[in-house]
Formats: C-alpha cells, sequence, structure tokens
C-alpha cells in the first residue's frame, strides 16, 4: 500500500478541485477493495494524517463506496479521525454526513454515542452529532435521538455547533414538522441562527410562528 499512497499523493498534486479529486476515486477503490481491511484503513487514515484537504477528502470519498459495510468497528476509527485530525466544517461534514450516517443506517443503535459527544471540548465532535442524523432525518428516521440531541446543543454558543444543529432541524422538518414546530415553541431561548436555518423548509405560518416565539 505503501506505492499506491505515494501514486495517490502524485495524483492529488494535480488536483485542485473537488471534481478532480472526486474523479479518482473510482480507481483507488479498485486498488483497495481487494485489500485487507486493515490495509484500507492504513491507507485512509494516512490520508487524514496529511492535513490536506484533497486527501481527508478523497478518504471519504474512497470509503463511501464501502457505505454498506460501515458498522461498529468502523465507527470507531470515524471517531478517530475526528478527534485527531478533523479540523474544518468540511472535513466534519464530509465524514458525518457520509461515514457516520452509513453506521447509524446500517447499525441504528450506534446513535446512542451520539449525546454523550454534545459535551465534548471539541467543537467538530459536538457538530458532528448532530450532521451524522441528517441522513436518518431526511427519511424520518432516529427521531427521538435527533431530538435528544438537539436539545442537549440548543444552548450551544459555537456558530459552528449551531448552523450544525440549525440544518438537522432543517432536515426533520418535512417529515416531523410539528415536532419540530413543538420543539422549537418548547425551546424559545433558541439562538436566532438556529432557528432562521430550521425554518428554511417550513411553511410560512410556521415559519412565522417559531421566528415570533424565539430570540
Amino acid at each position: 500500500m505503501t506505492d499506491l499512497l505515494a501514486e495517490t499523493r502524485r495524483a492529488l498534486s494535480c488536483a485542485t478541485r473537488a471534481p478532480a479529486v472526486k474523479a479518482l476515486a473510482p480507481g483507488i477503490y479498485r486498488a483497495v477493495k481487494t485489500q485487507p481491511i486493515a490495509a484500507r484503513n492504513r491507507f485512509c487514515t494516512e490520508l487524514w494524517k496529511s492535513g490536506r484537504w484533497q486527501e481527508w477528502a478523497l478518504a471519504c470519498y474512497v470509503y463511501r463506496r464501502f457505505a454498506r459495510s460501515c458498522g461498529a468497528a468502523e465507527w470507531g476509527l470515524f471517531e478517530r479521525w475526528l478527534n485527531r485530525y478533523v479540523d474544518n466544517w468540511g472535513a466534519c461534514d464530509g465524514l458525518a454526513s457520509w461515514l457516520l450516517a452509513a453506521c447509524i443506517e446500517n447499525e441504528p443503535g450506534l446513535s446512542a454515542a451520539l449525546p454523550a459527544w454534545t459535551s465534548s471540548r471539541n467543537r467538530w465532535k459536538r457538530r458532528a452529532a448532530t450532521v451524522s442524523l441528517v441522513y436518518e432525518a431526511k427519511r424520518g428516521r432516529s427521531t427521538e435521538r435527533i431530538f435528544e440531541v438537539a436539545a442537549l446543543l440548543i444552548g450551544d454558543a459555537d456558530d459552528m455547533v449551531r448552523k450544525g444543529l440549525g440544518w438537522l432541524l432543517k432536515e426533520t422538518y418535512p417529515k416531523k414538522p410539528r415536532e419540530v414546530v413543538r420543539f422549537l415553541l418548547a425551546h424559545t431561548d433558541a439562538p436566532r441562527l438556529v432557528v432562521r436555518y430550521a425554518a428554511e423548509k417550513m411553511s410560512p405560518a410556521d415559519r412565522r410562528k417559531v421566528m415570533r416565539r424565539t430570540v
């Protein structure tokens, strides 16, 4: 895998935009899918270690192709990446909305770890607690967990976390409109930023209602 890593990095040195990085993913996937899982994970971890956006983005694109097999073991790997290497919203959202979300889809019980993440000192881990549930929200699933996490983060002072929470509530609304409105009306101290994001897909009546009742 050492040679593959070197070849990958040479290819990425010419990739300055996301589409070019994404275009490399099919070839890398074919190269790693026949390797032992441990070798695949080491390869992707090396990409994360570099800190270069092209490399962590490629790691996400490649691992996304293994989404159907992601479970508890992969969750542990992704959490380690989150703890050690994620330092911006793009890396956070790529990891959370694709990879952590895939783990939850395959093994819903894994979302039980998310409430504890809301008290992390790591802003990106707190944001990931919301973004990893966006896929579930769009499908009308994990509603109880979504509102549990939302209640724990409603007072978070970090704008990156607030935007993540607002996004989660926005995507929850189409399937669970009454529940989202009820939640926001019960939290009249919800930050305006959260409410603005959450209200983007609301009916005009619901939008007026929640904007009027929150600060």
